[in-house]
């Protein structure tokens, strides 16, 4: 646990990172472009390996995701990234060769905190230090203070047993899987913690795929008789899992009681968030090829599949798609939280509009999102103001997962461009080519992540591919001069207000909502800060935050250009 003394620290170089401008951008840097990756350029090296050998295990295609988040408290977001590795040590590979697994890896930004120089964005490999290379075959994680120490604890999913790891505050973290009653054996894609009973203490929803296992690998075909990957409905699906987080460390399997156990599909994509506004927060599952689901929180410990009902189990046809990724956000800024979920190619990407009552409707084509969807395979996803103009854009990783013909590749027949869609009051238009996102690094895109990494007020993106290197795209809108950057935290339960309702009000204009968390996109967790821009003419906005605890707390903030990062603490 850190002393107080050290989180004052931390609050100090916050707020001068945000004081000062910006001037981390690499000077080899491509500049005719809204993003630009600088992976390699600041030190990430990192390439993800899935250990295909011909195969075609179905894990292999699926992973990998990552997270920005700031392990250090010191003020800058770090990144982390899994690693996948080698399923069949029979076939000629790591064991045989002799070489070490390849591990999952953690890269702290050096770009605040003691030593660190200014205008100088780069990231040093601290893996070993930290001690969290996950060593299994990983596809993705999750971030949470799960046991209320001030700092983000780390959850790895995988092929096989998942990994908790427990930040212990002073750079490293400690494998405590055994302990806590969290290791789900299964194939784990996405998790996402959340407080389901508002008792101040983080759980944790784990979503599986299918019950797949190495003896019982079947071989498919596609193209006239070529080997691929089988579909999910080759298998039987796993029932995904919820942990109820006891305290002292440790959690219980909560599943069959909460009511979960008794509907279950190959569950890739999740998020947590209060979709009905009554201050509770309800569970949404994006399932492949099977109906999604929509868990509305009962606020008795229980949950009630109510997807059907509420108009987001199906696309507009009413049939099952591919479900892979998801993103909760007010993209039409009515004030509740619509959901946006990503297709597999020939599917259109859907976008379920919130009608108020947590009740939705597919405006996938009425939005503009529609066709741009059809020729991709999604899978990571997030809303972003990318131009600070106070509506969210939308980005889409996209990476094929079988073999199509006008895929072909001979580098990877998986790769694809990735897609971002401009908001324009409602409306999207696609903007890929100038972000620069199909020029080049086209890969097999899965996981994606957003946060400020290099403390100039405007969000960025962390890309993973499979069987590629992660990506590190760094926005150049330089709307850095009017938004305001706003962390929430709780008092002694729920440090980082995870489930916390956001209003943001802007005078003489519509107020949006906002769902503090890290959970979403695919496989992946994003920095939890807010990023409030402010329009010109105007210099305050107003945040009515909603508490996630009982009893019920509400509070009201005004906040000005005069500041540029805020903490708001629960009253």
């Amino acid at each position: 646990m850190r002393s107080d003394a050290a989180r004052r620290i931390r609050r100090a170089l916050g707020a001068a990172l945000f004081l000062a401008p910006a001037a981390c951008e690499p000077s080899a840097a491509p500049r005719d472009r809204l993003f630009a990756d600088v992976a390699t350029q600041v030190g990430i090296q990192f390439t993800h390996e899935n250990g295909a050998r011909g195969k075609y295990y179905l894990p292999e295609i699926m992973g990998p995701g990552c997270a920005l988040f700031d392990y250090d408290l010191d003020g800058d977001l770090d990144v982390y990234a899994v690693q996948s590795g080698t399923l069949d040590d029979a076939l000629p590979g790591d064991a045989a060769r002799g070489e070490p697994r390849p591990t999952s890896r953690l890269f702290r930004n050096d770009l605040v905190g003691p030593g660190a120089v200014r205008g100088s964005l780069h990231f040093t490999d601290v893996t070993e230090a930290a001690r969290v290379g996950a060593k299994g075959y990983g596809l993705g994680c999750a971030v949470g203070d799960y046991d209320n120490d001030g700092d983000p604890d780390l959850y790895v999913t995988c092929f096989g047993p998942n990994v908790l790891f427990e930040n212990g505050g002073d750079g490293a973290f400690t494998d405590v899987t055994a302990a806590a009653g969290a290791g789900d054996p299964g194939f784990s894609v996405s998790a996402a913690f959340l407080d389901y009973d508002l008792d101040g203490r983080l759980d944790l929803f784990v979503a599986n795929y299918v019950e797949f296992q190495l003896g019982a690998h079947r071989a498919c075909a596609r193209l006239g008789g070529q080997p691929d990957y089988c579909g999910p409905l080759s298998y039987a699906p796993a029932p995904d899992r919820l942990y109820h987080n006891e305290g002292g460390g440790r959690f219980a399997d909560a599943t069959s009681r909460a009511g979960l156990a008794t509907r279950y599909f190959n569950g890739l994509g999740a998020v947590a968030a209060d979709l009905d506004g009554d201050g509770w927060p309800d569970i949404f599952v994006a399932n492949d090829a099977t109906p999604n689901q929509l868990w509305m929180n009962q606020r008795d410990g229980r949950f009630r599949d109510e997807a059907v009902e509420r108009g987001c189990a199906y696309g507009q046809d009413g049939v099952s798609l591919a479900g892979m990724g998801v993103a909760a956000a007010d993209f039409d800024r009515d004030g509740d939280l619509d959901l946006y979920i990503t297709h597999e190619v020939t599917e259109v990407n859907t976008l379920y509009r919130n009608r108020g009552d947590g009740r939705f409707e597919d405006a996938s084509a009425a939005s503009g999102l529609a066709t741009p969807s059809l020729p991709y395979s999604g899978f990571g996803t997030a809303f972003l103001d990318v131009d600070a103009d106070g509506w969210l854009d939308l980005f889409v990783a996209n990476g094929a997962v079988r073999k199509l013909a006008d895929q072909l590749d001979t580098r990877h027949p998986y790769r694809q461009p990735d897609q971002l869609f401009h908001n324009a009051g409602g409306k999207f238009t696609e903007v890929t080519a100038s972000a620069g996102l199909e020029d080049d690094g086209v890969e097999a895109g899965r996981g994606a992540a957003i946060g400020d990494v290099d403390g100039d007020a405007a969000p960025d993106l962390l890309v993973a591919n499979n069987a590629g290197p992660l990506r590190l795209l760094l926005n150049r809108a330089g709307t850095s001069s009017r938004t305001i950057s706003v962390e929430f935290r709780g008092r002694s339960a729920n440090r980082g207000a995870v489930g916390a309702r956001v209003l943001v009000r802007v005078p003489g204009g519509q107020a949006w909502a906002h769902s503090v968390g890290t959970e979403g996109s695919y496989a992946s967790a994003s920095s939890p800060i807010l990023l409030v821009p402010v329009p010109l003419g105007v210099n305050e906005v107003e945040l009515e935050v909603k508490w996630p605890c009982l009893p019920p707390v509400t509070s009201t903030v005004k906040l000005s250009l005069a500041e540029r990062r805020v903490v708001i603490d629960q009253p």
